[in-house]
This record gives structure tokens, sequence and C-alpha cells, in this order.
């Protein structure tokens, strides 16, 4: 294999772990390159993102609009916004900005707005959620108007809104914003670190699902790090999100321990769904890999756990392989854990692990749940 780079574990032909050169390695020209990188990459999404939520509330309020104009030439009744919601939900089922309540808010929206001219204002690019604050605790379009161009100068998220006009920022200020040249907020504030999180716009393009489980993986691994760090007793935290490569193909485990009382890696896969069996497969292909490359003299072979928020205990058992000793699966549940749960979870782990066990109960892991 002619490539030169540094690597991990046992190397075999066609397959490589690389490991990136030390920053003391690296020269000044390197930093300059990277911290370019970095600020563009930053401007660049930051960009997307608000020109995707500017497209979102202009979206919002044509059928606001739509609805207003129908309703008051026709003299529909509020049933119609029911029908029209579970319509738009049969037909976009990966959107959740269709319900009820929202195309209320939508319809509200546009009759504050009535001209359209305010699609080109400050209101359209600041978060929905802080355009319904607006509407909720503000009784005037004006003063409105003012806090948008506020909100949206200092980036300042929905929670952050609601404080100032608490706080009567705008009415102590005593200062009026006529022109507003600012097209987003900066960078680092609270609106651009929230509005990446924010479900309205991504709901808008139907990748709400996509961005929950992402969210819920993070979540649920910053969870299990602690979760297994706390429990001590031989576990060290190895990576997250680890890559593995071969055959110009990447696959990324979510987090990676080694047990040094067990004397093995334990890989744990996080889903945010109902287990599958390509689920149970992938863990196999991770296991086996790690048996064969990432293993050291004296290590016991791998153990695989698959996390997920629901599974067929039938489909387990006709998936996982006669005997299976190292892949393992469990359920988690979507709470935070009171002191005495969390007490209780760290000592009945505590006991599986003297037991040399992790995890093992007739081919699932037990009750030993994460939670978020």
């Amino acid at each position: 294999m002619d490539d030169k780079r540094k690597s991990m574990g046992r190397e075999r032909e066609g397959v490589i772990i690389p490991v990136s050169p030390a920053l003391s390695e690296m020269d000044a020209a390197y930093f300059d390159l990277r911290n370019a990188i970095i600020e563009r990459v930053k401007t660049t999404r930051l960009n997307f993102i608000m020109q995707a939520n500017q497209g979102m509330i202009e979206l919002y309020w044509h059928i606001g609009n739509d609805i207003l104009q129908k309703q008051e030439a026709e003299g529909w009744g509020a049933r119609v916004i029911d029908r029209l919601s579970t319509d738009l939900q049969e037909e976009f089922p990966d959107m959740s900005g269709f319900s009820t309540r929202n195309l209320g808010n939508m319809k509200r929206f546009a009759k504050t707005w009535a001209n359209p001219e305010i699609l080109q204002q400050p209101v359209a690019k600041i978060q929905w959620r802080s355009i319904l604050v607006l509407l909720s605790k503000i009784p005037d379009n004006k003063t409105r108007e003012l806090y948008a161009a506020r909100a949206l100068k200092h980036g300042w998220s929905s929670n952050m809104l609601h404080h100032m006009i608490d706080m009567r920022y705008i009415e102590r200020e005593g200062k009026a914003v006529t022109n507003f040249p600012a097209s987003i907020p900066p960078q680092e504030s609270d609106m651009a670190e929230q509005i990446f999180k924010d479900p309205y716009i991504f709901d808008s393009v139907g990748t709400a699902q996509a961005r929950r489980e992402a969210e819920l993986e993070r979540a649920l691994v910053q969870h299990m790090e602690k979760f297994l760090l706390e429990l001590g007793r031989g576990f060290t935290f190895e990576a997250r999100q680890k890559r593995i490569s071969f055959d110009s193909e990447h696959f990324y485990i979510d987090l990676v321990f080694y047990n040094y009382i067990l004397k093995c890696f334990v890989l744990i896969d996080l889903k945010t769904d109902k287990l599958m069996h390509q689920d149970i497969g992938q863990m196999q292909m991770y296991v086996n890999y790690y048996t064969r490359e990432m293993m050291n003299e004296g290590d016991n072979p791998p153990i695989g756990i698959v996390l997920c928020a629901d599974k067929s205990e039938s489909m387990v058992k006709y998936t996982m392989p006669e005997g299976c000793t190292q892949i393992f699966t469990s359920k988690y549940k979507l709470y935070l854990p009171t002191e005495e749960e969390l007490r209780h979870e760290l000592e009945a782990e505590q006991v599986a692990i003297n037991r040399g066990k992790v995890f093992a109960d007739d081919n699932s892991v037990g009750e030993g749940e994460s939670v978020e």
C-alpha cells in the first residue's frame, strides 16, 4: 500500500484507519487555510439557513392569506382549517408545520400584516416563533416591527425577544429603527444558534424527521457518554462518530468505548426508530471489523450494542445469529431520569459489569436504558 499516512490498528491491504498529524506538526499556512475555511463554512451555512427561514415565512404568509381570502369570500368557518390541516398532513407526512393551530397562526400573521411588502421587512427574517411572540405580546404593528428589527440586528432568539419585550426594551430605549441594513444576525448570537435547530424551518423543506433524528441522536450520545463514563470500572471513552473505511466507503459508529475489565471494545449504535434487521446486520459488520482489524493481542472479541426506540423480540430472535454473545439490543426511554432512577441504573449496570456481562438479557441489553 503506497499510503504514507499514520494509521492505527493492524495494517491490512486495502484497509486503513488514518490518524491525523498532530497540530504541532502543522505550519502557519495550514492554520490560515483552516481558519479561512471554517469562517467560510459558518457564513455560508448561516446565509443558507436564513434564506430557508425567510422562504418558510413567505410560504406561511401566503398560506395564511389564501385561507383568509377564501374564508371571507365563501363565508367558511373554522372547520375548514381542521379539514385543511388533515389534508395537508396527509399530503406532506414528513412536515409538522400544518397543525390546525399553526394554520390559525398563519392566518393571524397574514391578517396582522395584510400588505405583502412585509415580506421584505425584518419581520420576515426572524424566527417563526419570534413572530408568534410579537403577535401575542405586542398590540400594534409599529412596535412589533421595531422589536423585529432589533431581534434581527442583535440575533435575539424567541426567548430573548420575549424577555426584551417584558423589559420594555424599545420603550426604554426611545429610539425608532427606520432603516435596517442587516440581513443576517451575528453568527454567534442566540438566534443563529437556535435557528439551526428550529423544526419549522426544516419542516418547510420536508426534512423534519431527519432533523429530529439528528438532534435526538446527539442528545442520546451525550447521555451515553456521561452514563458509561460515570460507571467507571474500566470504561474508557475511545471515539464518537468513529469512521471506518474500506472499498472507498465510509461508515460511522456512534460511540466506541474500551473496557479494561472485560478487555474488549464496546461499540454502540443509536437508532431513533423501531429496530430493523439491517440495523443488527450493520452492527455485525462493525463487530466483525473490530474483531479482524482493531483487536490487539490479549483482547476479547468486541461487544456491539444497538439502542433503539422500539423493537420486535421476534425480529431480534430470528435475525441474531444462533448463540450470538457479541451483539445486544435495547430500547431507550425519552425522559430525563431522576437522581434516584439514575442511581439505580448505575448500580444495576455495575452489577452486570462485575459479573463480566454488558447489557445481556435474552439477546437484549435488558433494562439498562439510555435517556434524553
